[in-house]
């Protein structure tokens, strides 16, 4: 079968297993990344997120992670959900943490896929990633054309906007590969203003992860530092305003994975039941959530340096 048949098979088995976006690159050391990379580590902008400096030749060369690698596979999963939290004054939670956890949902989506392959095409050897391997997905997703990369650091597609996962397959397959396509957010600085911890530098494309709301709420360990209170906008687990004020997001449609519908109590809780949330009720609203990741102390941190900040809460 020649490369773009090979390519084509792929494409459109990924968009009947629910994919919003595929696209395909070659395999190779990613140079230029590399050094953007090495720059943003030495700035210290990964913050307490020591696991980004682990494995820097694995994050740059993908045959690193797949001897022989050939191809990468890019994919978009979307989880855009436009329904709100019922309490306008309650903490908020970041939409991709409404459902299940993306990690296995996206996971079960990816080795479907996967299995398709090797069935179409024989003996192959590859892996599957879902921010879960020292992969750098938005370079590879740049690379694969299924976006470019914003000023808020974000993958953006110019019909489908930003509130989607990434996933690969790396593989030592040939195949016919897709060009970049072009950066759109022009003059925009909507991001940039947006950002109430000023985490993305005044000149866009450069985001200092140490300051990002999601970064506080989720990675950071120790007690959110004072020099915060009054800038987290009242979120309690990551943060969505780069992507709300994103003009590009006009486009997002809303997902149809039924393990990302959110539960009726979780968008129905009022800030006085947020406050008051006790560990039991923590892991049975969170089950399988990605919001165990923060577990029910450091939501709780989380929600009370909201209270004491002075915030609606």
């Amino acid at each position: 079968m020649q490369h773009a048949n090979r390519s084509t098979f792929i494409k459109e088995k990924a968009f009947e297993l629910g994919f919003l976006s595929c696209g395909i690159a070659k395999a190779e050391l990613l140079d230029e990344e590399s050094v953007h990379l090495k720059q943003w580590l030495d700035q210290n902008y990964h913050g307490e997120m020591h696991y980004m400096a682990n494995h820097f030749d694995k994050r740059v060369n993908p045959t690193s992670l797949v001897p022989g690698a050939k191809s990468v596979i890019a994919l978009a999963y979307s989880y855009y959900n436009p329904t709100q939290q019922t309490d306008k004054e309650a903490p908020k939670l970041s939409m991709y943490a409404y459902g299940k956890d993306y990690h296995k949902v996206v996971r079960k989506k990816l080795n479907l896929l996967f299995d398709a392959i090797k069935s179409e095409f024989g003996d192959i050897s590859g892996r599957v990633f879902v921010d879960s391997a020292p992969v750098m997905e938005r370079d590879w997703a740049k690379r694969s054309g299924i976006g470019w990369i914003g000023k808020n650091t974000l993958l953006i597609h110019p019909k489908k906007g930003s509130f989607f996962f990434l996933a690969e397959i790396i593989l030592d397959l040939d195949l016919d590969y897709d060009d970049p396509i072009s950066d759109y957010c022009g003059t925009c600085t909507r991001c940039i203003d947006a950002c109430p911890t000023d985490a993305i530098d005044t000149n866009g494309y450069l985001m200092d992860g140490s300051k990002c709301i999601s970064y506080l709420t989720i990675e950071l360990k120790e007690d959110i530092p004072e020099t915060f209170k009054s800038k987290m906008d009242n979120w309690m687990f990551g943060c969505d305003i780069c992507q709300q004020v994103c003009p590009w997001n006009r486009f997002s449609v809303p997902h149809t994975e039924s393990e990302f519908a959110p539960k009726t109590e979780l968008l129905s809780l009022t800030k006085e039941e947020w406050q008051k949330m006790d560990e039991e009720t923590f892991a049975a609203l969170f089950e399988g959530s990605a919001v165990k990741r923060t577990k029910y102390e450091g939501l709780k941190r989380n929600i009370d340096f909201l209270k004491e900040e002075g915030s609606d809460l």
